[in-house]
């Protein structure tokens, strides 16, 4: 009888998720209900503030938009599991929703990837050559970078989850963490799985290292246009415009490098799911706060809809 008749194949998994202390689970569950709740609210209302007001149909908002969207999506793929463990113990996942969850989540996370990267560039066309911004950013150019920044975030998805569940599983079926994460659950394969591993540090380093090039050089631009500025209200304003979009490359880039862009025997699965929650549930929630409390527009927009209601 040969090896592969001998091994079991499993059909499921069970998510350990954040702890396993009782006294933590309901906290914690109050917690990211309303961590949740403020990511469903501001995401979904920063799409309608947008859709809604005329003014806000410019190119920078309908990135925002599409952001909103994206951040929406990728931490329903998550957070209602983790409550969901938090309330009920551990959760049990079947093999397909499990594959489902990882390539919901790495879809989304990889479309934010390259949106930042495009925002980064709408930032510098409208810093850098404010004269010709709306030759430069028109509304197919706009549509055509997001058309872009899904194809590619879906393909993206297809390839890591393809590249993790072609991996056989055997014996072990406990995933230490709190969702289908990649390396969680790749870690688990009773097959060899160096190849798929290097698969996944190179695909996910040229997306990460792509789009922060595309970053680092617009701001590097946007900088030296700054510097030419000599009015200080520019001045203070363009500063105003990046700093938002730079706070959110900034956590969102440093937590996926830390995540995916070391070998599965450096990982720490506790700190991963320290890490987890702050890509998964802080940032998607942290993003239409950073880019909303301190936009005038967005403030103007909420204020005529609020009153339009009254």
């Amino acid at each position: 009888m040969s090896w592969m008749e001998n091994r079991t194949e499993v059909s499921y998994f069970f998510l350990l998720g954040l702890t396993n202390a009782p006294d933590l689970q309901l906290p914690l569950f109050i917690t990211f209900l309303l961590i949740y709740t403020i990511t469903v609210v501001g995401n979904l209302g920063m799409i309608l503030l947008i859709v809604l007001d005329s003014q806000l149909h410019t190119p920078m908002y309908f990135f925002l938009g599409n952001l909103s969207l994206v951040d929406f999506c990728y931490s329903s793929a998550v957070t209602p599991t983790v409550m969901t463990e938090l309330l009920i113990g551990r959760k049990v996942m079947s093999y397909n929703d499990c594959a489902t969850q990882m390539f919901c989540f790495t879809a989304f996370a990889s479309v934010e990837n390259y949106l930042l990267a495009s925002m980064a560039y709408d930032r510098y066309a409208a810093v850098s050559k404010p004269l010709h911004y709306s030759t430069t950013m028109t509304t197919s150019v706009c549509a055509w970078l997001v058309i872009g920044c899904y194809i590619i975030g879906f393909l993206n998805a297809s390839i890591y989850t393809g590249d993790a569940f072609s991996l056989s599983f055997c014996e072990s079926n406990v995933v230490h963490h709190f969702f289908c994460d990649i390396p969680a659950v790749m870690v688990l394969s009773c097959s060899d799985r160096h190849i798929n591993e290097l698969l996944l540090v190179y695909v996910v380093s040229f997306n990460i290292f792509f789009a922060i090039i595309v970053i680092w050089i617009s701001y590097i631009i946007i900088f030296i246009a700054i510097l030419k500025i000599h009015s200080g209200t520019g001045y203070q304003k363009a500063i105003s415009t990046c700093a938002s979009h730079f706070t959110a490359v900034t956590i969102f880039y440093g937590t996926l490098i830390f995540m995916y862009l070391q070998p599965s025997s450096s990982h720490a699965m506790d700190t991963d799911k320290i890490v987890s929650v702050f890509y998964t549930m802080i940032i998607p929630m942290l993003n239409p706060l950073v880019y909303s409390l301190r936009n005038k527009g967005v403030i103007g927009a909420f204020r005529k809809i609020v009153l339009l209601e009254k």
